[in-house]
């Protein structure tokens, strides 16, 4: 697994977070039984920089806590069943499969965790399940995946121990 780190701004987290960002990603793609070894791409930034980010790739003109930008394509979300045949997701240098990228606001992070009235690790980690689902083609769009998405979500956390109180 490779994870390919950008900070863009000073990140002050009182934990680990390449850490707790290597173990939630492994831990998620264990869980949904991903084939290959794969690999990430986070960036950490501010708000104004995911808002410009949202804004071109989105239209969407406001900041937000987290951005995902797969790069594969699923038969359905979790479905990995047609990807050994195509050679266009894996790095042609490493063999990995490239799934894509995680931008997140730091500033949404400690925002959200006060807002939500839980820890600022709980929060990031919580950040990095959801984009990985994305990443592995899992959205929130109606309310029946949504449902499927948030129970992944917590899933990975409870398997870690990241609870809200953390």
């Amino acid at each position: 697994m490779n994870y390919f780190f950008e900070e863009e701004v000073d990140v002050t987290f009182s934990f680990d977070y390449k850490e707790i960002t290597k173990n939630v990603i492994e831990k998620a793609l264990d869980m949904e039984k991903f084939p290959f070894e794969a690999e990430v791409s986070i960036t950490l930034t501010n708000d104004d920089a995911i808002k410009e980010i949202n804004n071109e790739f989105r239209q969407l003109d406001k900041s937000t806590d987290v951005l995902s930008f797969p790069l594969i394509e699923y038969i359905g979300p979790g479905d990995f069943s047609d990807l050994e045949t195509r050679m266009d997701i894996f790095n042609p240098e490493t063999g990995e499969a490239m799934l894509g990228d995680i931008v997140i606001s730091v500033e949404h992070v400690f925002k959200q965790a006060s807002d939500y009235g839980h820890s600022i690790k709980r929060e990031y980690a919580f950040l990095i399940a959801h984009s990985i689902l994305h990443l592995m083609g899992y959205d929130h769009m109606t309310p029946p995946d949504a449902k499927v998405m948030e129970a992944k979500q917590e899933a990975v956390l409870n398997a870690l121990h990241i609870t809200r109180e953390d």
